[in-house]
Order: C-alpha cells, then sequence, then structure tokens
C-alpha cells in the first residue's frame, strides 16, 4: 500500500513511524514533511493548507489511503477534496471538523446534548463582552471562536487583563476572523487529562490517557506553547473516571455529531478537567494531538493503518484496539526563546535508538547533508518503560544525548503524574 500523509511535526513523524509497522505499507509520501521525516517518507514542499497542491499531488500519484492530521487542512475540507477525487481519507470531513474549527459549535453542541462543559457566554460585539466582563467572576477564561495555532484561551484574573484579551481577540484581530467572536467561559480546576480516541462515526474507542505540559517553563509557568512534553497514560484518569467520560461524554458526544448530521470519523481529542463536580469537556479537537501522539502511539500494540480503515469504512470495534501497558513520556526539545523569539539553523546531532526509543522531528531542514533545527518546537525525546518513573528517566537520558545549540527543555516533565502516582 502507498500511503499519503499531510502534514510536517513531530506528530506526524510518530504517526508515520506507526503506520510503517505494518509490512503491506511500501511508500509513504508527506506534504509537506520535514528533514527528519524524510528518514521515513518521500517529502514534497506542499504546504498542508495548500488543497490545490494536495489534490493534484493525490490525482498524480493516487494513494491507497490518505491521513489528514493538522486542523487547518481538516477544517477546510481537504478530506472532502481528496474523497471527491476518490482517495480513501483518514480523518474528519469539513462539516465534522467544525467540532475544532468553532468553539462556539462545540459550545452549543455540548449544551444541546447535555455534555458535561464549563459554563459560558457567547460574544460577537467587544462592547457587549466588556460590558458582562465588568460584572463576572474572576479568574475566567477568554477563547476565541475559531483555530488560533493552540493560543486562542487567556485565562485573565481580572477586568484590565479581560479588557485586553478582548482588545487583541476581537479589536486588533491578532488571530484574525477566528477572533470575531469569543466565549467567556468559567475557570475549571482540577487535574486535566487528554483522551486520544478512534471513531468510524458510530462507535468510539479511547486511546490511552495522557498529560500535556503547555507552559514554557519548569512548574508550569510561563507562556502557553504547542507542548513542551507528555506522559501517557495519566494516572489521574482513573478506570472509573474512564467509565463516567465514556457514558457522559465520548458516546454521547459521537451521538451528537451523528444526529447532527455531522458524523465524524477519524481521530477525535477530547480535552478533559477532572473536577469536583466530575470530568467536563475543555476543548474537542478533530485530530491527533500533539505531543500527546508522540507517547500514545508508542503504546499502541494494534494495527495503526487498520484501525485507521476501519474509522474510515465504518467497521470499527473496541477488539481492534489494543495497548501494551506500561508508560511513555516525551520530552520535547525546542529552540530557546519559544514560542516567542528564536533562532534556527543550528546542526542537530542525534544519537542511536535502543529498545523502547524514538526520536520524532518536527520543525528541523536538510542543507548540504545535515539535519538543521527550523522550528520552535525541534523534535521529541521520546521513551516507553514498564512505569512511568522509569519512562521518564529513559527520555531524560536519551534527551541529553541530543544536541544543538540554543537548545532548551523543561527539567520537569511528568513530575505533576509522578506526584499524582505518590512517588
Amino acid at each position: 500500500m502507498n500511503i499519503l500523509v499531510i502534514g510536517g511535526g513531530g506528530r506526524e513523524h510518530a504517526v508515520i513511524k506507526a503506520l510503517k509497522r505494518n509490512t503491506s505499507v511500501e511508500k509513504v509520501w508527506c506534504l509537506p514533511g520535514n528533514g527528519g521525516i524524510e528518514e521515513d517518507a518521500e517529502c514534497f514542499p506542499v504546504k498542508a493548507t495548500d488543497l490545490d497542491g494536495i489534490a493534484a499531488f493525490a490525482a498524480e500519484h493516487r494513494p491507497d489511503l490518505a491521513v489528514v492530521t493538522p486542523d487547518d487542512p481538516l477544517c477546510l475540507g481537504c478530506v472532502d477534496r481528496l474523497e471527491e477525487l476518490g482517495i480513501p481519507c483518514f480523518g474528519p470531513d469539513k462539516r465534522a471538523a467544525v467540532i475544532e474549527g468553532s468553539k462556539v459549535f462545540s459550545k452549543q453542541l455540548m449544551k444541546k446534548y447535555g455534555i458535561p462543559t464549563a459554563e459560558s457566554e457567547i460574544f460577537s460585539d467587544p462592547q457587549e463582552a466588556l460590558a458582562y466582563l465588568k460584572t463576572c467572576p474572576y479568574p475566567t477564561v477568554i477563547k476565541a471562536d475559531g483555530l488560533a495555532l493552540g493560543k486562542g484561551a487567556v485565562i485573565v484574573n481580572d477586568f484590565e487583563e479581560a479588557a485586553a484579551a478582548i482588545d487583541g481577540m476581537m479589536i486588533k484581530r491578532m488571530f484574525g476572523e477566528s477572533g470575531a467572536r469569543v466565549l467567556v467561559e468559567e475557570y475549571l480546576t482540577g487535574p486535566e487529562v487528554s483522551v486520544l480516541s478512534f471513531t468510524d462515526g458510530n462507535t468510539v474507542v479511547p486511546m490511552v490517557s495522557s498529560m500535556d505540559h503547555k507552559r514554557a517553563l519548569d512548574g508550569d509557568k510561563g507562556l502557553n506553547t504547542g507542548g513542551m512534553g507528555t506522559v501517557a497514560p495519566n494516572p489521574c484518569y482513573t478506570p472509573e473516571i474512564a467509565d463516567i467520560c465514556m457514558k457522559t461524554i465520548f458516546l454521547p458526544t459521537v451521538e451528537a455529531m451523528k444526529k447532527e448530521g455531522r458524523p465524524f470519523r477519524g481521530c477525535l481529542y477530547f480535552g478533559l478537567m477532572l473536577t469536583e463536580k466530575g470530568p467536563k469537556v475543555i476543548e474537542y479537537n478533530c485530530r491527533f494531538g500533539d505531543p500527546e501522539t508522540q507517547v500514545v502511539l508508542p503504546l499502541l500494540r494494534s494495527d495503526l493503518l487498520s484501525i485507521m480503515q476501519a474509522c474510515r469504512n465504518g467497521t470499527l470495534t473496541k477488539e481492534m484496539v489494543e495497548f501494551y501497558g506500561g508508560a511513555a513520556c516525551c520530552v520535547v526539545l525546542a529552540s530557546k526563546g519559544y514560542p516567542q523569539k528564536y533562532e534556527t539553523g543550528f546542526e542537530i546531532t542525534l544519537p542511536e535508538t535502543g529498545e523502547g526509543e524514538s526520536i520524532y522531528i518536527a520543525g528541523a531542514k536538510r542543507s548540504g547533508g545535515k539535519l538543521l533545527s527550523a522550528g520552535g518546537r525541534v523534535l521529541g525525546a521520546v521513551a516507553v518503560a514498564e512505569d512511568l518513573s522509569s519512562a521518564v528517566k529513559k527520555a531524560y537520558a536519551l534527551s541529553e544525548k541530543i544536541s544543538f545549540a540554543n537548545a532548551y527543555k523543561r527539567s520537569d516533565i511528568g513530575k505533576r503524574a509522578l506526584a499524582a502516582e505518590g512517588k
């Protein structure tokens, strides 16, 4: 089989490596890919948002399956374009991808179908939003309606901070049209959990849970990033909580989308908060998370390609998805200064990986036979072990063998999870 993967980060690298475990996979193309992915796939410089370019490539090469992973092309309708060409796709169509593309849509969906989430108000007029923010309790959360590179949600502690957020999103349009509408949302507290799930529009099968580390600095301080590391499973997510989530969140969401005429097929990501009143949805994503994918897929015992085909064909069963025991940890090595200003173009030196170790490249390019840093998040050092403590130690040991100038990483990935385990 020949497979086309859309995207170019560490998540895509992890997906490609997992797909290649299937011996029937002969060739993998990746658009646009990156300098590290080139080791595992044939990359072409077609942007993930260039739907015309993607369609032209697919029409010429006729892949047996296309895997569309980033949010932007999914919300733009990349799956629709490829399916029109007769290319089977893993990923939701445009109508279903709106569950991430519009926070207003997802919030209204949850309210309509009684899916537990934070209370919120929706505003399209900045003056009305400001009037409400003068009276609401703090802290509160302000979210841009549309996609904003994972930076469209701001926790504000007082009216002054709230006014600045409204000015940036709704008036100055720092996120473009994504800030034309905003949600002002109740501030929830409790452990956060990420649960990726496979679904064919009827059946939903959760993957192993994970814990992301969004803040740039140790101690969960500093600016929000795309993610500085992850661990899986998340010890806060007990079997009892998993049962509650299946009954009150996962199945109701898939059923709700079906009733709305937007059946969701692909990977549906549930961002959860485990509050004192039970689990609640913080956000939905219409795709694999990054860097959650980098710890979830190494734990997948089953064949990813077969699962993806079943999601697309409506034949998914719980028995098709099996995970190994043990745990995984991903330590992200970023360019110093990320997520703000940073320098790139530094040569990356990589070690040989041992059993249970992987290096997923996120932001790198090839030049003169060398692998050079080319992004904020450069790569993820990933390790699988029998328990979480061992996985964390193993991932950090691997990260120490990787070098490039201006490299930066957090030193406490997994610390909260280990504390939750009582270690």
